[in-house]
């Protein structure tokens, strides 16, 4: 019998793995809550191909150990694969899948709500409701559609966000390297940041993390941009330098930030940290401000996308193990 050890596993994930298994009774499937790190990885130890997900590192390590074990099938239940080193996948003979479209709808929508919480100053009210102050002013608002939106990454979820953005009666503009050809037919792509920079009053980010896009949003990017612009970041924390960020959010450059990731996320996001101590400067710096909206990378979390990435990733899991190859294989070239 074919079997699989799925890693990492939340109680809310536990009703979509039953409900594949039962769907594929000639697999078993264990499932654990431990993440697959250094301390852990010798649970797989028996089985055919691993399923996992997390946000810390997948340790060279841990290729070692499982390529050892005769493991060489790893299935990831998210996008990113930046917590992989090229290097060691390539030395461990490893294929590796992932979901590249769980949910294109969940992040763009909570991205755009985010935005809408910033320009309606929301933080703002319920801290003043929390005081008992029920006055309006002067925390006035901004609406959406006198807004120019910047989209950087067009891909699944940039272009959902596109639409929603358009719906609601923004101008949108948009960079990506590589262009869709139905937004180029609309005329909304600019030829460079710096001419997204020049014209957006919201910056959202939409692209995965390469060495290329680390820090992208920069002291030099910030200085670009138009005074009071908002940035939206659902995509990956270190695309923003943060003390970048926190210096133009004391200048006023940046109006407000909504940040459902965040550069060292993993010291604080997914845990109860209630009564314990926490060392993450720009993380409480940020937190502190009533125009920085921190989310703990909830962008995603929704009922239809945890089952998408529940099931995609069994079902690639299961093919690599079946067939040598999936149509959700990564390359590392």
């Amino acid at each position: 019998m074919t079997k699989i050890i799925a890693y990492g596993i939340r109680e809310d994930e536990k009703p979509f793995v039953a409900e594949w298994q039962k769907a594929h009774p000639e697999v078993a499937v264990t499932i654990t809550t431990d993440l697959l790190l250094d301390s852990t990885v010798d649970q797989a130890k028996g089985y055919d191909g691993v399923v996992a997900f997390q946000q810390a590192q997948y340790t060279d390590k841990v290729l070692a150990t499982l390529a050892g074990y005769g493991i060489h099938y790893l299935s990831l239940r998210n996008v990113g694969v930046d917590n992989l080193n090229p290097a060691a996948v390539k030395a461990n003979d490893f294929k590796v899948t992932n979901v590249p479209v769980y949910s294109p709808a969940a992040i763009a929508e909570f991205s755009v709500t985010q935005l809408m919480n910033l320009l309606r100053r929301t933080k703002e009210y319920f801290h003043k409701f929390a005081r008992h102050d029920y006055r309006w002013a002067p925390e006035i608002s901004q609406e959406l559609n006198q807004q120019v939106v910047g989209v950087i990454g067009t891909g699944h979820i940039g272009r959902v966000a596109i639409n929603i953005y358009e719906g609601f009666g923004a101008k949108v503009i948009a960079y990506d390297k590589f262009h869709n050809p139905e937004l180029e037919k609309e005329g909304l792509y600019v030829d460079s940041l710096d001419e997204l920079f020049a014209q957006a009053t919201v910056v959202t980010l939409h692209i995965p993390l390469f060495p290329e896009t680390e820090n992208l949003l920069d002291a030099a990017a910030f200085a670009k941009m138009r005074d009071g612009v908002f940035i939206v970041n659902a995509s990956r924390g270190p695309l923003i330098d943060e003390r970048a960020l926190i210096a133009a959010l004391d200048s006023g450059k940046v109006a407000g930030a909504a940040l459902d990731v965040l550069v060292d996320e993993t010291k604080v996001f997914n845990q109860d940290l209630a009564g314990q101590d926490m060392t993450y400067p720009e993380f409480w710096n940020l937190d502190s401000r009533d125009n920085v909206l921190i989310s703990p990378h909830t962008a995603f979390y929704t009922d239809v996308a945890v089952q998408n990435m529940v099931t995609q990733s069994l079902d690639a899991n299961l093919s690599l193990i079946e067939t040598g190859k999936s149509d959700k294989e990564v390359s590392f070239d």
